[in-house]
Order: structure tokens, then sequence, then C-alpha cells
């Protein structure tokens, strides 16, 4: 199970870490933490000596009820951190967090390597096109509405079922393109409660039968801090736990933001799996 990233060959049968580096002012944990560009260079340095393989930018806050972006302050945000954090590091692999086919397109060209779209292609009838001709990795994750919407969207008579044929559905109009390297994303926290965050993460394994890497985002997550009474500062231990089961029922991609622990997870279960 692998994916190419750049010409380089990332195999995912080893489950990899996914760092987040937020640059937008509201996200739920780390809104605003980064503000000068010594600040975002040392967060990336740090997460690569940690052991992230991947670095996950977002200039779009996709946090319920968050704010809405128009495109040119998304790209005005997002275009000169991919080009600081590749002069600085210039063998990186960048994951470009957007729903955008136009911010898609410009953060490939500018050295990026993978898109990561909370919408799978429905908010913009042209990225699965774009996505197309880059010929880059897509994660696709399952949402209902938009981050302003999506927690009105909650009701389903069968989630797991329902949520796997929203991925054969979308991974077949992508293979139908051309687009071999394909991950999935359950999308944990969009257009789910609390309840059915649960539901979907003790029935991961099922989503094994889509045959595609599987990326879990959980990380300081509501699903946590709610259920613990506590706050996202506070979840690390409860993130840790809740990436140790997804490892197990087979999570390839553990999307974090702190990496040292994600990987101690990763080295944990794979000795436990010998």
């Amino acid at each position: 199970m692998t994916i190419n990233c750049k010409g380089k060959l990332i195999d995912l049968s080893s489950p990899k870490v996914m760092g987040i580096l937020n640059i937008t002012p509201d996200s739920f944990y780390d809104g605003g933490s980064h503000k000068n560009e010594v600040e975002v260079l040392k967060h990336v340095e740090q997460m690569l000596n940690q052991g992230a393989t991947f670095i996950d930018v977002g200039a779009y806050s996709s946090r319920p009820n968050a704010d809405h972006v128009s495109e040119a302050d998304e790209l005005k945000r997002i275009l000169p951190i991919v080009a600081l954090v590749l002069k600085e590091f210039p063998d990186i692999l960048l994951s470009i967090d957007t729903f955008r086919s136009n911010v898609a397109k410009q953060t490939i060209e500018a050295g990026a390597c993978m898109i990561n779209d909370i919408s799978a292609g429905l908010l913009d009838d042209n990225m699965l096109q774009t996505i197309a001709k880059l010929k880059v990795p897509y994660i696709m994750m399952h949402m209902r509405g938009t981050p302003q919407t999506m927690q009105q969207q909650t009701h389903y008579d069968n989630l797991v079922k329902e949520v796997i044929f929203y991925f054969t559905e979308r991974i077949a109009a992508a293979k139908a393109l051309g687009i071999n390297d394909l991950i999935i994303d359950p999308g944990f926290g969009f257009a789910k409660n609390l309840e059915q965050n649960f539901e979907l993460l003790n029935k991961l394994e099922l989503f094994n039968m889509i045959e595609n890497p599987i990326l879990v985002g959980v990380s300081r997550k509501s699903m946590i801090y709610k259920t613990l009474k506590t706050s996202a500062k506070e979840a690390l231990n409860g993130t840790s736990v809740l990436n140790t089961i997804a490892l197990q029922k087979g999570a390839s991609i553990l999307r974090v933001h702190d990496v040292k622990e994600a990987l101690e997870c990763i080295t944990l279960v794979r000795s436990l799996k010998g």
C-alpha cells in the first residue's frame, strides 16, 4: 500500500504521522499560535525532528461554525507559508488542507505534494479534475454540508453503511478520472455527534474493505475533551488512547498536533503486533 509523493514511494503498510500546521487565527486548538515566520519554521522543524512523514498545512478553519474565508484570503495566507517552508526544508512532503481546486493547483505548483479535502470534491466541481491533472495523492474525507452547516446534518439511518457508500461513490468518481493514490478519512467531528464519532471508531475496521489507506484525525477533538469533561489543551492523553485504538483497527496515517506521542503509539502497537 504505497502512494507516490514527488516520485518518492511512501509505504503506508507501516503507519505514518501527519503533523498539523494551522495558519488560521481561529482553529479550535492552535489557532493563532504561529504568528510569524520564525514560529512557523520552529514548529515545522520540531514535527519533522519528531518523525512526521507529512506536514498538513491549512489556511481555512474547518471547525464547526468557523468563519468563512474567501479564496483570495486563503491563497494569501497559504502560498507564502508553502514557499517559506519549502525554502527551509526542500525535501518536506507538504499536504494542503483545502477544498478549493484553485488553491490545490497553486499550492501543488508551488511545491506541495498532496491535497487533503474535507469535502471529497463535493464543494468544488473542479477539484477531482484538477487532482487528476496534477497527479498527486488525494485525501477524501466524509462530511455533509459545509463547516458552517455540518452539525445540523447528523441524522443517519445507518452511519457506517452510509459513510462507506459515500466513499465507494467518491472513489469511483476519482478513479474514473485516473486518480489512483487515494486515502480515505471518515471525518471524525464532521457532521457527526459525539456518539456517532465513537461508533465510527468502534467500527473502523469495516473501512478496510474499501482497500484504501485510512487517515484518522481525532487529535484533541471534542469527542475526547467533552467525554472527559476537560479541554482541548488537556486532551493529549485521550488523543493517544484513541490513536492507539485506530491503529489496531487499521489506520495508516494519524493526523495529529503532537507528533512525538503519535509515533510512540505507532511503535508500541507495532511491538504488540510483532
